[in-house]
C-alpha cells in the first residue's frame, strides 16, 4: 500500500541531492499555465459573460449572475446544522485569538538626533479569497482566509467558491453559511482560474482586488502564477502533505490514522513517515490496512495517494538523520511523534506548521487549533510561511530628517552616489545646501 525508502547505512547527501531522494507529487504548474492563459484573458475581455460560460462548461450549471444574493447567505446560515454552526464558531473564535496576537505595531527608531525612520503597517485595501469546492467542501478554508484578513484590518473582502450543480449553481451552502458567520457578504459563484482572473481584472459585478489568497487545484495555482506581479498572492498551493518524524515510542495506530487523514484529500496527497524504527515502520504498514478499509474515499483518493510516488516510509539511522530528512523535505504539515517531541520540534527549520506530540494531530490544525491551515506545499516551507495577518499587511518606512540631521550625513551620501556613478543622487542633497557639501 505504501513504498519504502531506506536511507540507512550511508551518509546522507546535502541539499538538493537529499531532496531528490524524497517522495514528491508531480505538480506541473508551468504546463497548466498555458491552458489557463486564454481563460484568464477571456475573463479580462468579457467579464461576467465569460464567467457564466465557464460555469456552464466546467461546472455544468446555468447562471444568470455570478454574485451570490444576500438572501442565499442568510438562508444558508439559518439552515446550517446547529452542531456544524457551533464547530465553526469555535474554529473562528480560536483563530481570532491567535491571529489577533499577530498584529504588528508601528515603531519609530531615532537613527540620529533629528533623524527618524518609522515603520507603519498598512493593510491591503481589497482582497479576493478562494475557497475550494471540488472533491470536498472546505468551510474551514473560509475561516482560515477571512480571519487573518479581518484581523489585519482589510476593509474590502470578497470570496469566490465554485458553483455547485446540486445547489442550483450556488457555492456549497456550508461555504455560504461560514461567510455569513464571518460577516462576508460579497461572495461569488466562480471557481478555478476564472475566479482568480475575476479578482485580478475585475468585472462589472466584482471590483478588482489587490491580492488573492486561498488554496485550490492546479488551475488556481497556475492562475496565481500568471498574475504574479499584477496582484499579490499567498502561494501556489500544491497537493497537501503530511510528514511524521517518529521513533519507537510513537503509537502506530496514531501514525497510520494521521497519514490516512491527509491521504483522503486527493489522490496526489503526500503521506510520509520518517523513522529510525523498523519495528514502527512495520507496525504502521500493518495498521494502514484495517484503517483504510474502515473509512471512506478509499479507491478514488486514499489508496492512490498512499501508493503514489509522493508517499513513502523513509527509514533512517537515527533521529538526527530524520531531522535532516524532514528539513530537506519541508513538509506542509510536520508531526513530531518522538520521545521529547518538543525538543525535536524546536530544532526543525523547514515546515509549514509543526504538530508536537501524540495529542496535536494535523486534523486539529485543520480546524480548531487556532493556527492557520493555508500553508506552503511542495517544499516551499524552506522559504515561505503560511497565511497570517502579516500576509495582508504592507510595511511602509516613513523617513523624517531635520536640516541638521541631513547635513551631518550628506558627505556620506554624496560619496556613495559618486562611487555608484550616480552623481545626480548626490546633487539632490547638494542643492539643499547651496551646492556645497556641509562640513567641507
Amino acid at each position: 500500500m505504501i513504498s519504502r525508502i531506506d536511507l540507512r547505512g550511508d551518509a546522507l547527501p546535502e541539499g538538493g541531492a537529499l531532496r531528490d531522494l524524497l517522495p514528491r507529487a508531480e505538480f506541473d504548474v508551468e504546463a497548466a499555465l498555458e491552458k489557463v492563459r486564454p481563460i484568464c484573458e477571456d475573463v479580462h475581455h468579457r467579464g461576467t459573460a465569460a464567467l457564466i460560460e465557464y460555469a456552464r462548461k466546467f461546472d455544468g450549471v446555468e447562471l444568470t449572475q455570478v454574485r451570490v444574493p444576500a438572501q442565499a447567505l442568510k438562508d444558508a446560515l439559518e439552515r446550517l446544522d446547529p452542531a456544524v454552526r457551533a464547530a465553526l464558531e469555535e474554529s473562528i473564535r480560536r483563530a481570532r485569538i491567535v491571529h489577533r496576537n499577530q498584529r504588528r505595531a508601528e515603531h519609530t527608531t531615532q537613527v540620529v538626533p533629528g533623524g527618524t525612520v518609522t515603520e507603519k503597517w498598512v493593510p491591503v485595501e481589497r482582497v479576493g479569497l478562494y475557497a475550494p469546492g471540488g472533491r470536498s467542501v472546505y468551510p474551514s478554508s473560509v475561516v482560515m482566509n477571512v480571519v487573518p484578513a479581518q484581523e489585519a484590518g482589510v476593509e474590502s473582502i470578497a470570496l469566490a467558491s465554485p458553483p455547485q450543480k446540486e445547489f442550483d449553481g450556488l457555492p456549497h451552502p456550508t461555504i455560504l453559511a461560514a461567510c455569513a458567520l464571518l460577516g462576508v457578504d460579497e461572495v461569488y459563484a466562480a471557481g478555478g482560474a476564472q475566479a482568480v482572473a475575476m479578482f485580478a481584472y475585475g468585472t462589472d459585478e466584482c471590483a478588482p482586488a489587490n491580492m488573492v489568497t486561498g488554496p485550490g487545484n492546479i488551475w488556481v495555482a497556475a492562475a496565481k502564477r500568471y498574475f504574479t506581479g499584477k496582484i499579490g498572492i499567498d502561494t501556489e498551493a500544491g497537493p497537501t502533505e503530511i510528514a511524521v518524524l517518529a521513533d519507537s515510542t510513537a503509537d502506530p495506530v496514531h501514525v497510520a490514522a494521521d497519514l490516512i487523514s491527509q491521504a483522503e484529500h486527493d489522490p496526489l496527497a503526500a503521506a510520509v513517515l520518517v523513522t529510525d524504527s523498523a519495528e514502527l515502520a512495520d507496525a504502521v504498514e500493518k495498521e494502514l490496512e484495517p484503517q483504510v478499509a474502515a473509512t471512506k474515499h478509499v479507491e478514488d483518493r486514499i489508496k492512490p495517494a498512499l501508493a503514489g510516488k509522493q508517499s513513502a516510509i523513509v527509514l533512517v539511522d537515527d533521529l538526527e538523520a530524520g531531522l535532516k530528512v524532514v528539513d530537506a523535505y519541508g513538509a506542509e504539515h510536520l508531526e513530531i511523534q518522538t520521545a521529547d517531541a518538543a525538543a525535536w520540534a524546536a530544532r526543525v527549520r523547514n515546515a509549514g506548521a509543526i504538530f508536537v506530540g501524540p495529542w496535536a494531530p494535523v486534523s486539529l490544525g485543520d480546524y480548531c487549533a487556532g493556527s492557520n491551515h493555508v500553508l506552503p506545499t511542495g517544499g516551499c516551507a524552506c522559504h515561505s510561511s503560511g497565511l497570517s495577518v502579516q500576509s495582508f499587511l504592507r510595511g511602509i518606512h516613513i523617513v523624517d530628517y531635520t536640516r541638521d540631521a541631513l547635513a551631518e550625513v550628506t558627505h556620506h551620501v554624496v560619496t556613495l552616489a559618486e562611487a555608484e556613478d550616480l552623481p545626480a543622487h548626490g546633487a539632490a542633497l547638494k542643492a539643499r545646501f547651496g551646492w556645497k557639501v556641509p562640513g567641507q
